[in-house]
């Protein structure tokens, strides 16, 4: 490409009218993002210590500081954030913080602006680090260290691949410049290729506004691009999108095709990790479209697990993941899931062991196992053991004070994302016959037991309330796999359990009368529960109905009644 920079050379020489993008509301050409890169240079020319950590709102001003940090020898880490956890766990290993910090942390300052005809000399690509955090195959949060080289060779793929249908193309996205894929699309591709950059992240509400009336690349994540608004004017954008990326974690096929039909290109998705860079990529053009290898990229099946070998890893030994693959005979391959207990919540990497040693680490855990609930949106959920047995017995606002108190306890190092975020508490975990603690049985701990009523009348001796069959229900499970049903014993269940809530029964059962079941219940319904309550006789009658007629009617007597 005529445009096209290697990222070694990019500040040189100085090229009037090329433009880089905005900063702090100014635009910035080539010739005054070079100055900005200068004034950083000499300010971290300035301080002892090679290891500096860099945070950023702007991402024109992030740019400048990290090519500035480089061309000063020092090797730069990124701060996923500027949390208090984040940045204390920092502080032991960098020497000080530059950018958008409080003044507790001293953040270096830019020096002011050095003269435009100061020498830059190019990069040594070898010599140039940046380090960026990951929670491993261990789940110990860790350094991943990136040299220049590395991160250049994915430059140059990510071109190869994409950079025809992007030329002259201003780049959007809806991911932090603070990680590996928002760092690589948003500001070392673009600045090789001419592309200029947009200073901020953008969210739903002003996506629209910001995309309009030029030609634009969006760089976004599944937890954006599955979320997008119907009501905003999409349309608008049609012919004027030339790509949308999606990185961080699977993106699902509904969101491909709702992103396909509103944003009217089909969305590209790149497959890779902190630790191997970029791997493979597809277009959404069709359904469940294969992966492809990205130039440069070899990969093999070790161990029925994807091994990939390429210019983004360290060295040239096979790196092997933890994703389980299949071979297609074209040289393509699909993913069948991870290997390991590594789960991706909203894009972020989250450990359930690290997590789960964290809790047992608290005083007032026994034992614990997190897992991931699916549904609308995943998330996360731990099965606690309380250390005080009798908080598992314990009335519902003690059990969610205790719930409160572990989360609150784990947003010290754990953003709402990454921490469970419902809990329950029993007083030993559930097993099976083999003694393993299952995922059915604590999947199992999370499903409604009963529906939500909605009582249309409660009187001395007549209750109605109406409920909608969740498919979610705790009975529909194994009530049969193929076409789910309600189970008599459930809708008798049912009947006594919310006729507790409508009456004061009594305590013993004595027998069951007359109990009719006339239709099946499937999930969706909606059924109506008539109670009646005869206290002189103890007697409960129930009956189920829906708009398809009458499912269940019956007595049940109780026993101590007078």
């Amino acid at each position: 490409m005529a445009d096209w920079i290697a990222l070694d050379r990019l500040l040189i020489t100085a090229q009037p009218g090329r433009d880089i993008g905005v900063c702090d509301g100014i635009a910035v050409d080539h010739v005054a993002f070079r100055l900005r890169v200068l004034a950083w240079r000499d300010a971290f020319s300035t301080v002892e210590g090679r290891d500096w950590a860099l945070y950023f709102d702007d991402t024109v001003a992030f740019a400048a500081a990290l090519f500035g940090a480089w061309h000063a020898g020092k090797r730069v880490f990124l701060a996923a954030d500027n949390l208090p956890a984040t940045l204390q766990a920092l502080q032991p290993q960098v020497s000080g913080f530059a950018g958008d910090l409080s003044a507790d942390y001293q953040p270096l300052q830019a020096t002011a602006a050095a003269a435009d005809d100061a020498a830059l000399l190019p990069l040594d690509e070898r010599a140039c680090e940046l380090c960026v955090f990951t929670s491993g195959s261990t789940g110990q949060p860790s350094a991943i260290s990136k040299r220049l080289d590395q991160l250049a060779r994915e430059v140059d793929a990510l071109q190869a691949a994409f950079g025809t249908q992007l030329d002259g193309a201003q780049v959007h996205g809806t991911v932090s410049h603070q990680h590996i894929y928002g760092l690589l699309f948003r500001v070392l591709w673009p600045l090789a290729a001419g592309r200029a950059i947009q200073p901020r992240r953008f969210f739903h509400e002003d996506l629209v506004g910001a995309l309009a009336g030029t030609d634009t690349v969006l760089v976004a994540t599944p937890a954006h691009l599955k979320r997008l608004p119907e009501q905003l004017d999409w349309a608008s954008l049609h012919g004027r999108l030339r790509a949308v990326f999606s990185s961080g974690g699977p993106l699902p096929e509904d969101a491909a095709r709702q992103v396909r039909l509103w944003l009217g290109v089909a969305p590209t998705e790149v497959y890779g990790s902190s630790e191997t860079g970029g791997i493979a990529w597809r277009r959404w053009d069709a359904d469940a479209p294969p992966w492809r290898p990205l130039p440069g990229v070899q990969w093999r099946i070790e161990e029925d697990c994807l091994a990939v070998a390429s210019p983004h890893l360290e060295t040239s030994d096979w790196w092997r993941t933890q994703d389980r693959v299949e071979a297609l005979a074209d040289g393509r391959f699909r993913l069948l899931g991870r290997a390991d207990r590594i789960v991706k919540i909203e894009e972020r990497r989250v450990s359930l062991d690290a997590l789960e040693r964290a809790l047992r680490e608290d005083p007032e855990v026994e034992d614990v196992r997190v897992l991931v609930l699916q549904g609308q949106r995943e998330q996360l959920a731990a099965v606690v053991v309380p250390a005080d047995p009798a908080l598992a017995r314990a009335g519902d606002s003690a059990r969610r004070a205790l719930g409160q108190r572990l989360g609150t306890r784990l947003a010290q190092g754990h953003d709402a994302v990454t921490r469970p975020r419902r809990w329950r508490l029993v007083e030993s975990l559930p097993i099976n016959a083999q003694g393993k603690v299952t995922q059915a049985a604590l999947v199992a701990l999370f499903q409604p037991l009963m529906p939500v009523p909605v009582w249309d009348c409660r009187e001395e001796a007549e209750a109605t309330l109406r409920m909608t069959l969740d498919p979610a229900l705790r009975a529909f499970q194994g009530h049969f796999p193929q076409a789910p049903i309600l189970p008599g014993v459930a809708q008798l269940d049912w009947a006594v359990r919310f006729g507790r809530q409508a009456f004061v029964l009594p305590t013993g059962f004595q027998r069951m009368d007359a109990v009719k079941f006339q239709r099946v219940a499937r999930p969706g319904d909606e059924l109506t529960l008539q109670l009646q309550w005869d206290a002189e006789r103890g007697v409960l009658t129930f009956r189920y109905t829906s708009v398809h007629g009458v499912h269940a009617s019956g007595r049940v007597v109780f026993a101590d009644a007078h």
